[in-house]
């Protein structure tokens, strides 16, 4: 058994952003929990032909470990999870990461106040459990009658078998997402035949990426503050906008104008077209960035079934709308575990009832931080604090900032009361927190934009999107208001 102050469970953006902050305050009795055998989250795990990120490199990335050197506009994959081993290495990560530890059970102990983490290693005690899994870790896979029986090759797109050779095979991928749209492009060439299965098609823009100069690279190596003003631009701009999703839907007309004159540039096929046009409002599920998704649908041994997969008998996969077709392949696109988190089954607190049970009902946290029933727990990335145009690196890093004041509280209790110390939430702060977001979110395109997207949970609730600017999600988590919590005393 290890003991600790801080465990922190996922080894992407969250975890190693909680702990450069660990470090950068003085704490460093900590581990890193990550079930696979290297960092980089979401990063690491989708490695799917044509990955890349859809937000600008100098805005997807730490502001404290800024990168002069990126390639692109849009970085693909291979570069973001080259950077977060290097944010390991520079930050002087590695003693603290324990790899393939996968939790598999963390128990709240109300006489010890502490946690007590199970993982397939070994057991650690730790003081304060920080959950920085995120959502896009565990993939979601279809409920098909007879995908289980499909003679050929299944698999999702966040677990790409890249020892399964594609060429010349006939294909099918399930999902119209932000995945499917980066690696059906990057495989038609491949395939002899491509059938895309759709749900709902997506809105999309242009994808403005190219590559970045030697002279840029060279100012912002030289001057790192023309870095930073490029960082503050990309970011001003999409504050900018959020207005128009939180508050003022009819104000997105304007947008999807501008998408529906990209579908009409790239689509010359009418009848396809009018397939490819979504009949909800643009914003409503996450706007996607590309420039050869329309293109693509356009090739001769490529087919759009847009009536979604019903099921599959054999290797003949059936549509809603009866039309079969033969695959030696499936790849699901088919998008992430995000409103039902799989380690909140995992998670007991005071009574011990898993994090699951608590909100089965539909996550709720305060500050989208920390749980009612569950002390010294914090989730980075937790409910209410996706973004639908911005950078989750700054949902990321105001949190953090939240995590520290919470360690220097309970620093300070622990000295006033010569005795260890906990902070749970109160119930009443935690509901009154999520009745506000709700209030909000009723009024925005997430939720009257007449779509039915991953924001949503089973119960029609958003939540999943924070519905304000990141400058408002810094100013209500830079510190933690007392009041909001109960105080547990040890003995």
């Amino acid at each position: 058994m290890e003991s600790v102050r801080v465990a922190v469970i996922g080894a992407g953006f969250g975890g190693l952003g909680a702990a450069v902050r660990l470090r950068r305050m003085g704490v460093t009795d900590f581990v890193v929990l990550e079930r696979a055998g290297a960092v980089g989250g979401t990063w690491r795990d989708n490695t799917y032909p044509g990955c890349a990120c859809d937000v600008p490199s100098h805005l997807y990335s730490f502001s404290f470990a800024p990168n002069p050197r990126w390639p692109r506009s849009f970085s693909g994959q291979p570069e973001i999870r080259a950077y977060l081993e290097w944010v390991a290495d520079t930050y002087a990560l590695r003693p603290h990461l324990r790899l393939n530890n996968e939790v598999t059970g963390a128990r709240w102990d109300n006489e010890e106040l502490c946690w007590w983490v199970e993982t397939n290693a070994g057991t650690y005690r730790a003081e304060v459990v920080v959950s920085a899994t995120g959502p896009l870790s565990d993939p979601q896979l279809p409920d098909l009658p007879g995908l289980d029986a499909f003679p050929g090759r299944v698999f999702h797109s966040a677990r790409w078998d890249h020892d399964y050779p594609l060429r010349g095979k006939r294909v099918a991928v399930v999902g119209t997402g932000a995945s499917a749209i980066q690696f059906v492009p990057a495989i038609e060439r491949q395939v002899n035949e491509l059938t895309v299965f759709q749900r709902t098609p997506p809105w999309l823009l242009p994808r403005m990426d190219r590559p970045t100069s030697a002279a840029e690279r060279w100012l912002h190596e030289r001057l790192p503050a023309t870095g930073a003003l490029r960082r503050q631009l990309l970011w001003g701009i999409r504050e900018l906008q959020v207005d128009a999703f939180a508050r003022h839907p009819a104000g997105m007309r304007v947008v999807e104008r501008l998408a529906r004159l990209h579908l009409r540039r790239s689509v010359p096929d009418p009848a396809l077209r009018r397939r490819l046009t979504p009949d909800y409002r643009i914003g409503c599920k996450r706007i996607l960035l590309s420039n050869d998704w329309y293109p693509t649908l356009t090739k001769p041994h490529v087919r759009l079934v847009d009536s979604g997969l019903r099921e599959v008998r054999g290797t003949t996969l059936i549509a809603r709308d009866g039309r079969s077709v033969e695959a030696d392949a499936i790849i699901l696109g088919t998008g992430f575990q995000v409103t039902d988190l799989p380690i909140a089954h995992r998670i007991k607190g005071v009574d011990g009832t898993t994090l699951a049970e608590e909100w089965r009902g539909g996550m709720a946290a305060l500050r989208g931080t920390t749980a009612a029933g569950f002390p010294n727990f914090l989730t980075v990335i937790g409910p209410n604090t996706g973004l639908g145009n911005s950078s989750m690196i700054l949902i990321i890093e105001a949190q953090l900032a939240y995590l520290q004041d919470f360690l220097t509280r309970l620093d300070t209790l622990a000295e006033r009361g010569h005795r260890r110390a906990a902070l749970v939430p109160r119930r009443s702060a935690v509901d009154a927190w999520n009745e506000r977001l709700q209030r909000r979110l009723a009024r925005s395109v997430w939720n009257t934009g007449g779509c039915d997207s991953w924001y949503l949970d089973a119960a029609g609730r958003n939540t999943t999107i924070w519905p304000g600017t990141t400058s408002e999600f810094r100013r209500v988590t830079d510190h933690v208001e007392l009041a909001e919590y109960e105080v547990m005393r040890h003995g």
